[in-house]
This record gives structure tokens, C-alpha cells and sequence, in this order.
């Protein structure tokens, strides 16, 4: 019986790409597997048939020579012979199609290079410093490449040599019926190389712990829980591989004064029931070493808020500045003396509706609400 075109086997056309060979291979291979066929010699054919086309196909050389010559190109031996889906390269096709849709494969390494873990550093600043910016010298403890061994990790004099067990791949494959199976390989453990006779700084790592000092800018205007990463300072990577990165993870201390919400500053500032009363003014600091003047209109009650523009904080890599909202809370007066009792009362008979306005029309709802109550 002839053998059928391998094209018209995967249900593709003559131009179909290298993703579109795969991807109707592997439809094939799900619908015709022996293990979801058991007994069905048929299905078993179509799948060694489909196993067939996918590995001349997806090889660019066979693929051109069958092109040219059809099945004839793979007679006598040519291009190692098709074996009826089960040569050389079947292993291979099969580990790639699950490599890819089930994970199975896992990253491969390059002899042995590992790029080394990011690391994280937590820095807390006062708010002036985030106000001015500054520059901070920092101590870092990490892995930093072997000097002695130059990152290999082997004895100077000497270097790794390539795994036996897997050829340098860093995983072995093993047949469990129609399926190849990867793993990491046991002798080198994934690393491809083998360390006959170590560094003795290192004992092979080809890294050893010491501790950095890193100079980090904290630009003016910086928020709390800003992130700074610093490329290639984390900790270095093993048998030579790229180093990690170092993430420095802001914290804003309390102040004393101020609180902050983004650009702007807030503070609540008590002043005397006299000066709300009769009016006055007073300092509050600013950030950047001077004062500002707060001017209060009579009558001022607890919670007013006044507004100074632009005395707030610097916004992150531009001119602009936030603003600064002052709010007054009205303390009354305590440990008094006797004189001062004296002033007081006779201030309180003096007093009318008028000078207490708020508290004037609350009673007078009282009244009402009680008298309606009543009626």
C-alpha cells in the first residue's frame, strides 16, 4: 500500500509554517494516542503515520528534500529512513510537543551559568530627607564573584569539565513506552559541568558573601514606598552567570509635626481661645528651614483651615511644589486662677446670642424639639 502524502497526513497545505506543522501534529497525536486507544490498531497506524510526517517536516532538510523527491528522498537510508515514525529523531519530537504544552522540559542551562537572586533593602528616611534629596551610603550583605576562581567555580588551574551523564544538556531523557520523559540530571544536577577539584575559597560556588558598600540617590520629593532598583548589584550569579538585581524599598519616618498626603503637608496647630476670639497671627516651620506667617481673623473657630501655597513638598523630577494646609484647633484655658475666674464669669454675663452663635441656635432647636414633644 502507498504511502500517503505527509501533508495531506497532518491536514495542512505545502506552505504551512513551522507552528502550524506543530500544532496539527499534536491534534493528531491526542486523537490517535494508544493509551486513549487501547486496541485499536488502526488509531495505532494513524499515529505512527502522523509521527512519520511531523519528524520529515519539521526537519528544514528532509522537509526540502521530500518536497523535491517525495517518499523516494528517504529510500535506502536516505536522510537516516523513515522507520515508520519510530527513528532517531522520534524521542525528540515527542519530548519537544510535551515540552511545550505540558512543561515537562524545564529551562535548560548554559553550562551551568545561574543568574543570582534579586535582593531586597529596606531604608528609612526622615521627611526632610525626602524633602531635600540626598545621597545614602548603604551596607549590603552578598554574594560577590570569586575573585580566586573567577566565577567557575574550579580550582585556578584547572576548569569544569562537561557532564558525562548528560553531554552538557543538564537533563537526561528516559522512554516510558510511546513517551519520552525529561528530567534534571542527577550526576550534575542540571548544570551540564562537573567540578573535579573545586576552588577552595569558593568550595565551587564560584561566589563567596561579603559585604558592599553602595552609594544610592534619593531624589527630592520621593514618596513613601517608592521602589529604587539598582541593575546588576544584587547577588552575583554562580560558575559566572549574571548577578541579580537590588531592590530599595523606601520607608518615611513619623514626624513630629507634619504629615503628608502626596505633595501636600497638613498640621494642626492649638491656639488660645483669646487669640480665636480676638484675632492674632502665628509661625509655622517649613521644610526648608524657614517660617511662614499665619494670619488669624476674629472669631476663628476650631477646624478652620488655611491654605500656604507652595510650602509643601517637592514633586519627584519637576519644578512643582505642593502646598502646606494649616489647621487651628481652639484650646480652652485650664489651671486657672482665681482672678482669672473672676474674668471669666464676668465675661459669661456679659455675653449675648451674639457672640456664641452656634451654640445659640442648637438650644434654641432644643427648645423647640422639647416644646413639640410636650404638645
Amino acid at each position: 500500500m502507498a504511502k500517503r502524502d505527509f501533508y495531506e497526513v497532518l491536514g495542512v497545505t505545502r506552505d504551512a509554517d513551522e507552528k502550524t506543522l506543530k500544532s496539527a501534529y499534536r491534534k493528531m497525536a491526542m486523537k490517535y494516542h494508544p493509551d486513549r486507544n487501547p486496541g485499536d490498531a488502526e488509531a495505532e497506524n494513524s499515529f505512527k503515520e502522523a509521527n512519520e510526517a511531523y519528524d520529515t517536516l519539521k526537519d528544514p532538510q528532509k522537509r526540502a528534500a521530500y518536497d523535491r523527491f517525495g517518499h523516494a528522498a528517504f529510500e535506502n537510508g536516505g536522510f537516516g529512513g523513515g522507520g515508520g515514525g519510530h527513528g532517531a529523531d522520534f524521542s525528540s519530537t515527542m519530548s519537544d510537543i510535551f515540552e511545550e504544552f505540558f512543561g515537562m522540559g524545564g529551562g535548560r542551562r548554559s553550562g551551568g551559568r545561574e543568574r543570582g537572586a534579586d535582593l531586597r533593602y529596606n531604608l528609612d528616611i526622615t521627611l526632610e530627607e525626602a524633602f531635600h534629596g540626598k545621597t545614602v551610603e548603604i551596607e549590603v550583605p552578598t554574594s560577590i564573584t570569586c575573585d580566586a576562581c573567577t566565577g567557575s567555580g574550579a580550582k585556578p588551574g584547572t576548569s569544569p569539565t562537561t557532564c558525562r551523564t548528560c553531554g552538557g544538556a543538564g537533563r537526561v531523557r528516559a522512554a516510558q513506552g510511546f513517551f519520552t520523559l525529561e528530567r534534571t540530571c542527577p550526576t550534575c544536577q542540571g548544570k551540564g559541568q562537573v567540578i573535579s577539584d573545586p576552588c577552595d575559597k569558593c568550595a565551587g560556588a564560584g561566589r563567596v558573601t561579603q559585604e558592599r558598600t553602595l552609594s544610592v540617590n534619593i531624589p527630592a520629593g520621593i514618596e513613601d514606598g517608592t521602589r529604587i532598583r539598582l541593575a546588576g548589584e544584587g547577588e552575583a550569579g554562580l560558575r559566572g552567570g549574571p548577578a541579580g538585581d537590588l531592590y530599595i524599598f523606601l520607608s518615611l519616618k513619623p514626624h513630629s509635626i507634619f504629615q503628608r498626603d502626596g505633595a501636600d503637608l497638613y498640621c494642626r496647630v492649638p491656639i488660645s481661645m483669646t487669640t480665636a476670639a480676638l484675632g492674632g497671627e502665628f509661625e509655622v516651620p517649613n521644610l526648608d528651614g524657614g517660617t511662614s506667617r499665619v494670619k488669624v481673623p476674629d472669631g476663628t473657630q476650631t477646624g478652620k483651615q488655611f491654605r500656604l501655597r507652595s510650602k509643601g513638598m517637592p514633586v519627584m523630577r519637576s519644578s512643582q511644589m505642593g502646598d502646606m494646609y494649616v489647621q487651628v484647633t481652639v484650646e480652652t484655658p485650664s489651671n486657672l486662677t482665681k482672678r482669672q475666674r473672676e474674668l471669666l464669669a464676668e465675661f459669661e454675663k456679659e455675653g449675648t446670642g451674639e457672640n456664641h452663635p452656634e451654640s445659640a441656635g442648637f438650644f434654641s432647636k432644643v427648645k423647640d424639639f422639647i416644646e413639640n414633644l410636650g404638645n
